[in-house]
C-alpha cells in the first residue's frame, strides 16, 4: 500500500512524539543520577559519579537488588517448568477444556495487578499463615510465577504450533523412548523459545511492584519498592535517581534478548 507524503511525514511525526513521550523521562533519570546538585536542579551544573559511589555501598539498595534478583530467578523458574508443560499439553493433545485452559492460563496477566495482589494476599492469609507460613520472599515467588508463567506459555505454545509432531513420531519410531525424543528433537526446536520466556519472566518478575506490595512480609524489600519508598526523601534522591538507571539498563538486557530470540524463532523454518 502506497501512503502519501503528508501521511507519512504525519506518521513519521507522531512515531517520533510516542518515543519521546515513553524514553526522554528514562534519558532525564540517566542524566540526574550524574548531578552534582542533590536537589537535581536541571540542567545539570555538571557531571559527577560521586551518586554512583554512593548507591554501590548503600546497604539497602544492594540488598533489594539481591532480594529482586533471588525473587526473579525463583518466579522464572516456576514459570519455565509449568508454562512448558502446560504448552505442551494444550499444543500436543486434544482433550476436553482445551480452550479453557489456555483462557485461565493468559488471563492474570490481564487482570489489574491490584486486584491480583489483593486476592494473592488473602489466599496467603487464609492458606498458608495457619500453617505457619507468613509472609516473605516464598510468597513474592509465587505470586510473581502467576504472571510470569504466561509468557513463557506463550512463547512455548507458538513454537510448538509452527513445528509438526512427526519428527518426535519418526524419533519414536526408531525406537527413542519419550524423555530421548524430547532431549533429541523436541528440546532443540523450542529452546530459543524457552530462552526468550525465561528472559521475559525474569524482567516482568524483576519490575514488579505492585503485586510484591501485597505479598511480601516485613524485611522483603525488592528494588522497585525500596525506589518507590526512597523516592520522596531528598536526602536519597540522587542516589534514587542511580538505581532507576540501573534498574532501567537491567531490564533492557533481558528484553532485548528476548526480542532477538523470539525474531529468530518466529523466523524460523517451518517444520
Amino acid at each position: 500500500m502506497q501512503l502519501s507524503r503528508g501521511t507519512r511525514i504525519a506518521l513519521g511525526v507522531a512515531a517520533v512524539v510516542g518515543f519521546a513521550v515513553i524514553y526522554v523521562p528514562l534519558l532525564l533519570v540517566l542524566v540526574n543520577s550524574f548531578n552534582p546538585d542533590r536537589s537535581a536542579s536541571w540542567p545539570p551544573p555538571g557531571l559527577t559519579g560521586h551518586w554512583w559511589q554512593q548507591a554501590w555501598h548503600n546497604s539497602g539498595a544492594r540488598g533489594a537488588l539481591w532480594t529482586s534478583v533471588k525473587a526473579g530467578l525463583g518466579a522464572t523458574a516456576i514459570a519455565l517448568v509449568l508454562g512448558t508443560l502446560i504448552a505442551f499439553a494444550v499444543a500436543r493433545y486434544r482433550f476436553f477444556g482445551r480452550g479453557t485452559v489456555s483462557f485461565v492460563v493468559v488471563l492474570p496477566i490481564a487482570l489489574p495487578g491490584i486486584v491480583t495482589g489483593i486476592a494473592l494476599n488473602s489466599a496467603f492469609s487464609t492458606v498458608l499463615q495457619p500453617l505457619g507460613v507468613g509472609l516473605g520472599l516464598f510468597t513474592v515467588v509465587v505470586g510473581h510465577a502467576t504472571f510470569c508463567i504466561v509468557v513463557v506459555f506463550n512463547n512455548v505454545v507458538a513454537r510448538l504450533r509452527r513445528t509438526s509432531g512427526s519428527y518426535e513420531e519418526a524419533a519414536m519410531d526408531l525406537g527413542a523412548h519419550t524423555f530421548r525424543a524430547f532431549v533429541d528433537v523436541t528440546f532443540p526446536l523450542v529452546r530459543s523459545a524457552l530462552f526468550a520466556g525465561g528472559l521475559l519472566a525474569f524482567a516482568l518478575s524483576f519490575d514488579e511492584i505492585v503485586v510484591t506490595t501485597f505479598t511480601a512480609g516485613p524485611g522483603v524489600e525488592t528494588l522497585p519498592i525500596w525506589i518507590f519508598e526512597n523516592m520522596t526523601r531528598p536526602q536519597q534522591a540522587p542516589v534514587v535517581s542511580v538505581v532507576a538507571a540501573v534498574l532501567v539498563l537491567l531490564s533492557v538486557l533481558p528484553l532485548y534478548l528476548a526480542q532477538r530470540l523470539s525474531s529468530d524463532t518466529a523466523s524460523g523454518s517451518r517444520v
